[in-house]
């Protein structure tokens, strides 16, 4: 099929990024019949909570935002003046398994630091609570392994944050994977940008588990899977690092190369030090580029053939509805736990990588 501008508005617009997936066969948990939205409880209320996500969930369809979950004095006050948030869907994080008993709240989104990803939904999973949790899913492939279990054994959904799964330019992305004829031959994936505050967490691997691979890094290993939707049998990586001192705990910057069953490649770049933002695919013939290519918004694409335009879409807002709506309509996703755990096996073999300066199997 041919490749053109006009083909990817035509099957690719806006509305497009909700997925309308098969059944989950054998999901145990009720389905809600009876209702049209979910109450989310956004647990941890920082940067991503504050100025994406809370207000994404203000304009979705499919879910409201009718809890949170806080461990610092004052931020509790504000939000339930900010979005008239009841007292009794307000916790803290030693009475959050309260929520067990807690009606309007139906999902939990666990928007912590990487390290307390395996904790919440876990604790979430128990209470009966469906979960969003974000990227990267947890430190380990042991921990994904654990907290896809606890959320099987509840009957419960676990989702991923992986808002570019329904971002129209990404859709296009898997779309130009499919109509590929030739095949795609290579990927080049990157995401960097300098990083601010040295006492962050997202600085102290404790807590991050790691440092521009785990925030960043991830992204350009998504992109590279589902540009090629094969699975990488093998990752050869290098470490670099230009300031010792506030990358003492984790990477600077890391370059990777991974290797796929039929001979495709990708080669990809991550950093806390210098910008990068950019997905390009190649075929015999053809080519696919975003620049910038994983930003919340201002995504600009191009192919061998023309520019190619979406209408801007709230990246959070959709994913959290597309995540809703496979709960509501028992359908499956792309952003599941078990995607999140393909990441780990990957970041898992990158830094083994580093370590041994040899090629490592995934």
């Amino acid at each position: 099929m041919k490749y053109s501008r006009r083909k990817f508005i035509t099957t690719l617009g806006a509305g497009s990024a909700l997925l309308m997936l098969p059944s989950v066969p054998g999901f145990s948990k009720p389905i809600f019949s009876d209702r049209k939205n979910l109450g989310v409880a956004l647990v941890g209320l920082g940067n991503y909570a504050t100025h994406q996500l809370a207000p994404a969930l203000q304009e979705t369809a499919n879910c409201y935002l009718s809890g949170i979950v806080t461990g610092t004095p004052g931020k509790d006050e504000r939000w339930k003046k900010q979005y008239n948030i009841p007292e009794q869907n307000i916790y803290n994080y030693q009475n959050f398994d309260e929520i067990a008993d807690n009606k309007s709240i139906d999902v939990v989104y666990v928007v912590l630091p990487n390290s307390m990803h395996r904790e919440f939904v876990i604790r979430a999973a128990k209470a009966g609570k469906h979960v969003f949790c974000e990227k990267p899913m947890a430190l380990t492939v042991k921990e994904c392994e654990e907290m896809i279990a606890a959320c099987k054994k509840a009957g419960v959904r676990l989702f991923v944050g992986y808002r570019l799964h329904t971002d129209p330019y990404h859709k296009a992305a898997m779309k130009f994977r499919d109509e590929g004829n030739s095949g795609i031959l290579y990927v080049q994936s990157e995401f960097g940008f300098k990083i601010g505050d040295p006492t962050q967490w997202r600085l102290r691997k404790a807590l991050a588990g790691g440092g521009s691979m785990m925030d960043l890094g991830i992204y350009a290993i998504q992109a590279a899977r589902y540009s090629i939707d094969k699975e990488p049998v093998s990752v050869t990586a290098q470490e670099y690092k230009t300031d010792y001192e506030k990358f003492a705990e984790v990477e600077e910057s890391v370059t990777w190369q991974m290797e796929f069953p039929g001979g495709h490649v990708s080669n990809s770049y991550t950093s806390y030090a210098t910008p990068a933002n950019n997905l390009y695919i190649s075929t015999e013939r053809r080519w696919f580029n975003l620049m910038p290519a994983f930003s919340y918004g201002g995504i600009k694409g191009m192919t061998n053939e023309g520019e190619i335009n979406f209408r801007p879409v709230n990246q959070q807002a959709v994913q959290m509805d597309t995540h809703s709506k496979c709960i509501l309509d028992n359908l499956e996703s792309d952003a599941s736990g078990e995607e999140g755990l393909k990441d780990l096996k990957v970041i898992e073999a990158v830094y083994k990588s580093i370590q041994s300066g040899t090629k490592v199997k995934v």
